[in-house]
């Protein structure tokens, strides 16, 4: 599953095209965040795609969880969602 990290600064937009992209490519992907700017880029980037893709027939569903990663040797606590068609 391909894995797109989206930080504060990224334009809603332009990750939701990816997202959609990849959603229908592989089928499925995992989007990270780290913070609360962070969360609320992709929030609104998955909301994006949703529209992007439900021309196709393809509603997603989102799954939220937190997953460690490392960034410089440092742990971090991250939120994933894995977002893939119901």
């Amino acid at each position: 599953m391909q894995v797109l990290r989206v930080s504060a600064n990224s334009r809603p937009k332009a990750v939701a095209g990816a997202l959609a992209a990849v959603l229908r490519e592989d089928g499925a992907a995992e989007v990270q965040a780290i913070g609360a700017g962070a969360v609320n880029q992709a929030v609104k980037a998955i909301a994006i795609t949703r529209g992007y893709v439900a021309p196709n027939g393809i509603d997603l569903v989102v799954i939220p969880a937190f997953t460690d990663i490392e960034i410089d040797g440092q742990q971090r606590t991250a939120i994933k969602f894995i977002v893939e068609p119901r």
